[in-house]
């Protein structure tokens, strides 16, 4: 049987029920060595300003080892915050048939790829897009750096059509690259009678305040920039000014503008604010809103997997050009709507059309696509690889 080591950074739960499924399916034996150990159990989010323990579990179902990191200032904010010597030697000691490296810019995944490169393959797993890219001599640059780097690299799998463009414009060739698109446990977020999600997001709604007959957009993710909740806020409260019935906007997390965002919706009964849920909430979460917008603006909103989890909990969504995703699993008037991230008018005017019985066919339509962009397929892709 072939061997995989797999190299990232810390437990994470859009990974770890892959890696589970991988080591069930006993096609490929598969050991993850985890770089960054204090993160094992929480994390410290500076973007969400507290410290995140996941309520589901992620180290069950496979191998895995945690390599020590001695860095002064361990974590994923800089490229030395993962330094762990002892890497390169824990994976040569086990013997893999191949290496799959999350992420190239922290020191240990970079030193991993130069020194396998030529003794086993070396594969690579990142989403980057050229979303965010603007002329000039800095992208140049990079562009030239890039080479360098994707040439310690024998495959990479891609997550998408931007992450594919992504891998080409830096020197991959097609016969190098592989879809293993992205996904989440699409199962854990369907529902069935002994889940009940739908009737506990329906309580969960009445909780708070809301009717059959309220339309609600739903915002869910980190109060942040780049995410646009503010964006997002504007353009509801401009939306409710010509509409018999206004639309309520749920904004649910924490981050930097939410004192800002707090303000902007003081004294509009529209608009209600509910803190960061974890893991196990978040199916019930999904349910509480008619349709899931995520507006952002970048840069680094390169997939955005909040849509996934949205369409897999039956809802459509209203997605920016910036979002990695968009190009892929939104269909325009089918499942979801996508707007070019700086056009106000051109969101309000999605919000027109809204009604609550096309969004729930639209919603039936985004579960059944999104279940095609599953975990097998990524598991798949990498037995096939061998």
């Amino acid at each position: 049987m072939k061997k995989l080591a797999i190299v990232t950074t810390h437990p994470i739960q859009y990974y770890a029920p892959w890696f589970k499924l991988m080591a069930e399916r006993g096609n490929v034996e598969v050991k993850v060595f985890y770089t960054w150990s204090q993160a094992a159990e929480e994390v410290k989010d500076k973007t969400f300003g507290k410290t995140i323990k996941w309520d589901i579990p992620l180290l069950e179902g496979y191998t895995y080892e945690f390599v020590n990191n001695v860095s002064e200032d361990p974590g994923t904010h800089h490229k030395n915050g993962i330094d762990c010597p002892e890497l390169n030697d824990k994976i040569s000691s086990w013997k893999p048939d191949a290496v799959l490296i999350f992420g190239w810019y922290l020191k240990s995944h970079l030193n991993a790829m130069k020194f396998f490169k030529g003794k086993i393959p070396v594969w690579f797993r990142g989403d980057s897009t050229l979303l965010d890219d603007s002329p000039g001599i800095k992208q140049v640059l990079r562009k030239y750096y890039l080479t360098y780097i994707y040439r310690f690299i024998d495959k990479a799998f891609y997550v998408g059509s931007q992450n594919k463009a992504y891998f080409r414009s830096v020197g991959l060739k097609e016969s190098q690259l592989i879809l293993a698109p992205h996904a989440i446990d699409n199962e854990r977020f369907n529902d069935s009678e002994n889940k009940n999600y739908e009737a506990l997001a329906t309580k969960w709604r009445k909780e708070l305040g809301y009717t059959s007959n309220d339309l609600v957009v739903l915002f869910a993710g980190k109060f942040e920039s780049k995410k646009q909740p503010d964006f997002l806020l504007k353009a509801i409260q401009k939306a409710n000014i010509n509409r018999e019935t206004a639309l309520k906007l749920l904004m649910v997390g924490h981050g930097p503008l939410e004192n800002e965002l707090l303000k902007l919706a003081e004294n509009d009964s529209n608009i209600k604010f509910i803190p960061f849920q974890n893991q196990s909430k978040m199916p019930i979460l999904y349910r509480l809103g008619n349709v899931f917008c995520l507006p952002s603006k970048g840069p680094g909103e390169t997939w955005g997997l909040a849509v996934n989890e949205a369409m897999a909990s039956s809802k459509p969504v209203i997605v920016s050009t910036k979002v990695g995703c968009a190009s892929d699993i939104v269909q325009t008037g089918k499942n979801g709507f996508t707007f070019n991230y700086q056009d106000e008018l051109a969101l309000i005017d999605i919000f027109n059309t809204l009604s609550i019985d096309k969004l729930k066919t639209m919603g039936d339509a985004a579960e059944q696509n999104i279940n095609k962009w599953n975990f097998k397929a990524i598991v798949e892709a990498l037995e096939q690889a061998f």
